[in-house]
């Protein structure tokens, strides 16, 4: 890698976002197929279709900055949260500590790019690509409420009692509970 520029840093940073929403789009059915939560389950799922949506962002930021193909690199910070999750994925035992921690992988994977998408805007805004900023941080503000609605799910509110709150009153349980836990349906879809 050669970095002489500003510009070659952000180029970098958005072939990082690149490869770790690629990476993301094939990790999320497998973590919406793990979750045991109804909840939890419908937020991955949702966040699947807004993570594809990113992707084709970053594809017009691409276009706008007038790089034809997408800078080849592997983002191995995603790359070692992905595996860390996979672990959390072939875990047994109790269903909502199951989710408990595939609640705490996706809020690791969602802070992490908040970092990477805050980082790359600032780039932008600095070399005064106004549509590019843009972009990044409407899939900044996205990345920020799926945050967001993961604490909820995980802490609970109005309409659940939360998964981190269930699997606390369940600590110690040694039987695997394979049923859905009682947390109620999504009152508004990840974004």
């Amino acid at each position: 890698m050669e970095l002489n520029s500003l510009s070659d840093v952000l180029i970098d940073a958005l072939g990082d976002l690149y490869s770790a929403e690629h990476q993301l789009v094939v990790a999320l059915p497998q973590m919406a197929a793990a979750a045991h939560s109804y909840e939890l389950r419908e937020a991955f799922e949702s966040h699947l279709d807004e993570t594809r949506g990113q992707v084709e962002r970053l594809d017009q930021v691409f276009v706008e900055m007038g790089i034809t193909f997408p800078p080849s690199k592997t983002c191995k910070a995603m790359a070692a949260l992905i595996l860390e999750g996979d672990d959390i994925i072939a875990a047994t035992g109790d269903s909502v500590a199951i989710d408990a921690a595939l609640i705490g992988a996706a809020q690791r994977v969602e802070h992490y790019e908040i970092a990477c998408y805050g980082t790359a805007s600032a780039l932008a805004g600095e070399l005064g690509l106004d549509s590019t900023r843009s972009l990044l941080e409407q899939t900044l503000e996205e990345e920020g409420n799926a945050n967001k609605l993961l604490t909820k799910l995980a802490a609970g509110g109005r309409l659940s009692s939360g998964i981190n709150r269930l699997a606390a009153t369940r600590s110690g349980n040694d039987e695997t509970d394979d049923e859905e836990s009682s947390v109620s349906p999504p009152s508004a879809p990840l974004t």
